[in-house]
């Protein structure tokens, strides 16, 4: 796995893991259902439900790398880099700045 020496370094990287857009596309359905889950346990003061949302988004992106981006989730190897990545392509892809 790269090493790297900050998040700058390590979004390049990320973004080329992501070059298929069906693997581009169901990162950013992982991320819509876990901010989703994330607002259910807020608005609900269900706070037990806040420990499951990553197991709705995460499933989505692992998938999208084994079958259609033919790599490895950078989540394996750099977990809050690939959080964050996650989180700014999916803003990069609203903002037109990375293909939907």
């Amino acid at each position: 796995m790269n090493q790297f020496n900050s998040f700058e370094a390590f979004y390049p990287y990320y973004l080329e893991a992501h070059e298929n857009p069906i693997c581009r596309r169901l990162h950013v359905l992982g991320v819509v259902v876990a901010i989703g889950a994330i607002l259910y346990s807020i608005i609900t003061q269900t706070w037990w439900t806040l420990a499951i949302a990553p197991g709705f988004g995460y499933p989505c992106a692992w998938l999208s790398h084994g079958i259609f981006g033919k790599n490895v989730p950078a989540t394996f190897g750099h977990p809050l880099y690939s959080f964050k990545g996650g989180i700014l392509m999916y803003r990069d892809m609203l903002t037109g700045k990375v293909p939907f």
